[in-house]
């Protein structure tokens, strides 16, 4: 059985992982019985504290400002400090101590400050995706990213505890419960992964590089990072699917529990049960479809992923109110939502580890990073306004992002350039 088991490539790559990716890999699950248990009620949370659609817009879009100016520090503060004492910091300043405020919130303001220290996200990002990567087997990464997301969906075997906490308390004593033992759960995932992993080559390298240099001219020293991204086609499309990437994640984790409780009219207790069940969609599409992309060619996949969310986004917005046939057209939706999402995510992920420099990789992920956040930072607030004029047009606008998405990957793999250069690469390997 062992044997037959094995075979599977994704099985086999979690069963062969050593070191940090391992540490990493496994200790991810961990959000599940944190904050994942809180997120199906993020929005309609700030809403029943007072905020307005176009307040929740703005929080959004703050948060993304955030993750900007943090996004570009990151380089800089991961090499100074090394991957793994810096994702142990931020990932305390950017997660347990935003759940904190959240679980005391008492309106707008708090979720401001809130979104503030959780843009700090961006530097254990970067120190994350280093630790990550970097000691690992090249040809695994993708198999990696996928376990790093089946982890992370692993949430929806605990999505009935905030279910039956919200119908037992109501929904803000129960989100503030949820939000405290979010609290002490990440902050044990960042004890445990500070425990088990180690700095990693490169890191120590660019530590001992960066030990007597300040901190200016660490930034300055973003000029190479800058000028090997520019000259590389494939981190400038890399970057282009995952600004479209992020900002469609974005307005769907924001804006759906509003069109699913104020438009199609979806119960509170019942809101996490949609999640529950995407995240086991997305589970079983990882076994079934996405562990069978070829890392040499993926340009099918993207085709397939922006097509799915379109036409899960399509029939989101179809439904106009709830009934038999409206929770069939849901569960459906979510299904193309779960595959689009599950291969955009992943393959974004990919994309950003293949063709970033790995001598640079610190400062080119600080700097693509930057690039995503500062294009993002306006369309919360756009959500927001968009929202306000109708539930629905949030989405409209992630159809339009995914169609421009099909239109850049279109553009990209179908220069004749790219053509030329894939078939001396085949005849140099020949």
């Amino acid at each position: 059985m062992k044997k037959i088991l094995l075979k599977h490539q994704l099985l086999r790559t979690l069963v062969e992982l050593r070191g940090n990716s391992r540490a990493c890999v496994y200790t991810e699950p961990m959000w599940g019985l944190s904050l994942n248990l809180c997120l199906p009620y993020a929005t309609v949370y700030m809403l029943a504290l007072g905020l307005n659609d176009v307040q929740v817009g703005i929080v959004a879009s703050i948060y993304m400002f955030s993750q900007m100016i943090f996004a570009f520090l990151s380089g800089a503060i991961v090499d100074k400090m090394g991957r793994k004492l810096s994702t142990a910091i931020f990932d305390f300043l950017a997660w347990s101590l935003p759940c904190l405020i959240w679980a005391s919130s008492q309106g707008f303001w708090f979720f401001v400050v809130a979104a503030i220290f959780n843009g700090m996200m961006r530097i254990p990002v970067v120190s994350w995706h280093c630790l990550l990567v970097e000691d690992a087997p090249k040809d695994r990464i993708t198999h990696i990213y996928s376990w790093v997301i089946i982890a992370g969906n692993l949430s929806a075997l605990f999505a009935p505890i905030s279910s039956v906490l919200v119908s037992k308390l109501t929904l803000v004593p129960a989100i503030r419960i949820l939000y405290i033992n979010a609290f002490i759960v990440m902050t044990l995932k960042i004890i445990i992964l500070y425990r088990f992993s180690t700095e990693t080559s490169i890191g120590e390298t660019r530590r001992k590089v960066y030990r007597n240099i300040s901190w200016l001219e660490m930034l300055a020293g973003y000029k190479s990072a800058l000028r090997k991204m520019l000259n590389s086609q494939g981190t400038i499309f890399a970057l282009i699917v995952s600004v479209i990437v992020e900002i469609v994640t974005m307005l769907g984790t924001t804006f759906w529990q509003i069109v699913a409780s104020r438009r199609i009219g979806v119960p509170n207790p019942l809101l996490p049960i949609f999640p529950m069940v995407r995240n086991i969609l997305t589970i079983i599409l990882f076994f079934t479809v996405i562990s069978r992309i070829k890392q040499t060619n993926l340009k099918w996949p993207l085709y397939g992923g922006f097509i799915s969310s379109i036409f899960g986004y399509i029939l989101l917005i179809s439904i106009k109110n709830i009934g038999m046939w409206g929770y069939v057209v849901l569960f459906i939706s979510l299904f193309f939502e779960a595959l689009g999402g599950a291969v955009l995510n992943t393959l974004r992920e990919s994309l950003v580890a293949i063709h970033a420099d790995p001598e640079e990789r610190s400062g080119i992920m600080a700097l693509l990073q930057t690039a995503i956040m500062l294009i993002s930072v306006p369309f919360g607030y756009i959500g927001g306004l968009l929202s306000d004029i109708s539930k629905a047009l949030p989405f409209v606008l992630s159809i339009i992002l995914l169609l421009l998405g099909i239109g850049v990957t279109a553009a990209y793999y179908h220069r004749p350039w790219l053509h030329r250069s894939l078939k001396i690469k085949e005849n140099i390997q020949a």
